[in-house]
């Protein structure tokens, strides 16, 4: 691991599996001495649609299929700490785990250590038999064989992300069965975009897309923008997010009774989707807002324990207001995310991002009992 001045370690592009083109994952051993000072490949994507409100954030990575990797950032000092473990959001399309707008520093610096992973995407990760999700639960086990050689705790291990990751923690709380991390964060989760059409749309792509393991890349790329074009709007609400693990059953009862869960939303999620308030309140309220409230209400009759936030900070004059993403600058490096549209050349407010941190590290550490309410605002 490479130790800063800056007290943390840090180790970049760590392979926890390898894998064929639609093949399952296998698991890679760590043993003797790797390089971990450079960042890993990005799975290849195409633009985000979104890059000119957010900014890219797969600048300066490099793509390849075999992109199961992750990076680690930890007090240089680590012993026993907290482990939490971030999926990226992307739309099951796009992103990275190495992006520098996911930089853990100031994360870490609370008391954490940070895992942030990488794994396949679209037609690679989702086309076939949930790839991308059991590419996750990979990453989950290498932190549980490995970890605490990082300073972390195995035994306390919160599963966190934004957008798809966020939808990615849901379906890996449903379909754990190992008990691989026991709190969840989930930020902006659309799951609105879940339901009975998913498995349908699932097989609908799978009759559209007409790849295979010689297709060139770029040629699978086309072929899942196509088919997200033609087969997306078939299926209204499922549609607008096409690639995404469908899950078969997932039992919410069991999951409620092992892991403590964190779940919100930003004011204002659905605004970069919609051209006019009136749509985007909808959306928000559809998608994210409703949904997230729904489970919440879900986790606590099964018995489990759940919190809920809201997260409305609003740049001065921004046009789309507290919008999706808004609130991942103050979880992260808020410099990696100077330049963004949404944030209209504002700074993201020190002090709450200071207490935005705080609040996330504490729930990995001691859970509910670290919490100040059940019903966090930040912001307004």
């Amino acid at each position: 691991m490479l130790i800063n001045t800056d007290g943390l370690a840090r180790a970049r592009g760590i392979r926890y599996a390898t894998a064929s083109r639609f093949a399952e994952p296998v698991q890679l051993p760590w043993d003797g001495v790797r390089d971990a000072t450079r960042r890993g490949p990005a799975c290849p994507q195409p633009p985000s649609s979104l890059a000119a409100v957010f900014g890219s954030s797969v600048e300066g990575l490099s793509f390849d299929e075999h992109c199961q990797v992750l990076s680690v950032t930890a007090p240089a000092d680590a012993a026993g700490l907290p482990v939490m473990v971030w999926f990226h959001g992307g739309a099951y399309v796009t992103g990275s785990g190495e992006s520098t707008k996911y930089d853990a520093s100031l994360l870490a610096a609370e008391g954490v250590v940070v895992v942030s992973v990488s794994y396949r995407l679209g037609v690679l990760g989702y086309l076939r038999d949930n790839l991308g999700l059991l590419d996750q639960f990979a990453a989950l086990r290498w932190v549980r064989d490995n970890i605490a050689g990082f300073g972390g705790d195995p035994a306390n291990v919160t599963a966190f992300g934004q957008s798809a990751g966020a939808d990615s923690v849901f379906a890996l709380m449903l379909t754990d069965t190992e008990g691989l991390f026991h709190r969840a964060i989930v930020q902006s989760a659309p799951l609105g975009t879940r339901g009975p059409e998913r498995a349908q749309l699932t097989e609908a792509l799978r009759e559209f897309v007409a790849v295979d393991a010689t297709t060139p890349v770029d040629e699978v790329l086309v072929a899942q923008q196509n088919a997200a074009a033609e087969v997306g709007p078939r299926f209204q609400l499922s549609g607008s997010m096409p690639f995404a693990p469908v899950l078969d059953g997932g039992d919410l009862g069991a999951a409620a009774s092992r892991v403590e869960l964190l779940i919100g939303h930003t004011a204002d999620d659905g605004s970069p989707y919609v051209p006019s308030r009136e749509h985007w309140e909808a959306v928000t309220e559809l998608i994210f807002a409703g949904p997230a409230r729904e489970l919440a209400q879900d986790w606590a009759a099964a018995g489990g324990q759940v919190a809920t936030y809201n997260f409305s900070w609003r740049p001065e004059g921004a046009p789309l207001g507290a919008c999706h993403c808004m609130e991942l600058p103050f979880v992260f490096d808020p410099a990696a995310w100077r330049g963004a549209a949404m944030l209209a050349g504002q700074e993201p407010d020190p002090g709450l991002a200071r207490t935005v941190r705080s609040t996330w590290a504490g729930f990995a550490r001691n859970g509910m009992d670290a919490l100040p309410s059940r019903s966090l605002e930040f912001g307004g």
